[in-house]
């Protein structure tokens, strides 16, 4: 296959990726809000956007387990078909158990974060093209990518709101042109997907055995092993994370420092930025240290100094440890990606993202709530900071116990995967 149809399967990709953050990004601005317009009560609201994620979810879990053997181009054009639908019918109808029904089984992003099958998928099909030494590199630009479209959606999703609102003389009337927004760069999406080529599907010299009774777990075969238990260590992770999301981070700035709403965009604006671009660095420190190497050692001191931002006496100071652990938070992001594709067959990349993704989704959940209930009692307020950086240490060293001895073929045939997937 051509370099310069591969480059532009690459372009595509990153572009396929600006296009859905963005889109995410504008509509989790106005998504609850819109609702509310439309007459609905709290309680509705909160089952419709939790379905929207269960429903998510669901059918990432299918769609991403079967790419592989399907055609990881269907899958994409049939999740942009699922976006495009969900945006019309929150655009058009106001019927709640029609939107019940849309939120489940479409493609809607309350958070802002990526939901449905394009994530897991995409990053198979990048592996695919992508040399194996430049894999890394490629996963950080990948990511900074998501991360700056994401920002500029939510910041062009609230300016568009002023302007139609003054425009329209109706809120109403002004979420709804965000959301039809929401369904149009759904079918922008669908044109992108229609344009890759074959070089993005499981290569046809690949020496990948028929799908044996195990091919039925989850889309995995031989790498199901490893696949699970980099899943249940990715879970915990983010079940720790799950405990400092940003909101709640910037609900105890408020509450500890009395920080302002303001001010607290601007420091995670920045926070966000930094994160996004401490990516970057990920790839040189992976050449130079090796994957796991480099996810454990730089995530180990960004956890420690989320255990120490509560330790600080002012709010300056948290918020300058804050910004420090988020310069280099996400170097092991492009690299845990990385590893994750390298250590497993090529059929089957989009079985693993699909999973490790929804184990971290499942992991996250349950966190936010306990959170919020030690920030209810004064005496807890900094205990989800504690646990949050604690677990996250555990889960460093279980992950370097794991895997440090297990290599993936970095610059080397990757078709001698099967034998990286034996773990103790």
């Amino acid at each position: 296959m051509g370099s310069h149809i591969l480059n532009r399967n690459v372009r595509l990709l990153f572009a396929t990726r600006c296009v859905r953050l963005f889109a995410y990004g504008s509509l989790s601005v106005i998504l609850a809000l819109y609702l509310a317009q439309l007459g609905f009560s709290d309680v509705q609201i909160g089952l419709l956007l939790t379905l929207t994620l269960v429903g998510d979810t669901a059918v990432s879990l299918w769609l991403t387990t079967h790419a592989d053997r399907l055609g990881r181009r269907r899958i994409l054009v049939v999740g942009a078909i699922l976006m495009a639908l969900a945006g019309i019918a929150f655009a058009l109808s106001g019927n709640f158990f029609l939107l019940l029904v849309a939120a489940t089984i479409g493609v809607i992003s309350p958070s802002g974060n990526e939901v449905g099958p394009f994530l897991s998928v995409e990053q198979a099909a990048l592996s695919q093209i992508t040399p194996a030494e430049r894999r890394t590199g490629v996963f950080a630009w990948y990511n900074l990518a998501g991360s700056l479209a994401t920002a500029l959606g939510s910041l062009s999703g609230g300016a568009a709101v002023g302007l139609l609102q003054s425009h329209f003389g109706s809120p109403l009337a002004a979420y709804r042109v965000v959301i039809v927004e929401y369904a149009i760069l759904g079918l922008g999406l669908l044109l992108f997907f229609t344009r890759l080529s074959s070089a993005v599907e499981v290569s046809s010299d690949c020496d990948c055995p028929a799908a044996p009774s195990l091919q039925s777990r989850f889309g995995l075969n031989r790498s199901s092993r490893i696949v699970l238990k980099l899943s249940s260590l990715f879970a915990l992770d983010a079940f720790a994370g799950g405990f400092v999301i940003q909101s709640i981070a910037a609900y105890w700035f408020h509450l500890r420092f009395g920080v302002n709403p303001a001010t607290l965009g601007g420091i995670f604006f920045g926070a966000n930025l930094l994160a996004g671009l401490s990516s970057l660095v990920a790839a040189p420190l992976a050449a130079r240290f090796g994957l796991v190497n480099t996810m454990v050692f730089t995530h180990l001191p960004s956890n420690v100094l989320l255990i120490l931002v509560p330790l600080m006496p002012s709010a300056p100071l948290a918020i300058a440890v804050l910004l420090l652990r988020f310069s280099i938070s996400q170097m092991d992001v492009p690299t845990r990606q990385s590893y994750t594709m390298a250590v497993v067959r090529p059929d089957e990349r989009s079985a693993a993202a699909g999973v490790t993704g929804v184990a971290r989704t499942t992991g996250a959940a349950v966190s936010p709530l306990l959170a919020g209930l030690l920030l209810g009692t004064p005496s807890l307020l900094s205990a989800p900071f504690f646990l949050a950086g604690g677990l996250k240490i555990v889960y460093d060293l279980l992950l370097y116990r794991n895997f440090t001895a297990v290599k993936p073929p970095d610059a080397t045939d990757e078709r001698a995967a099967p034998d990286v997937g034996r773990v103790k």
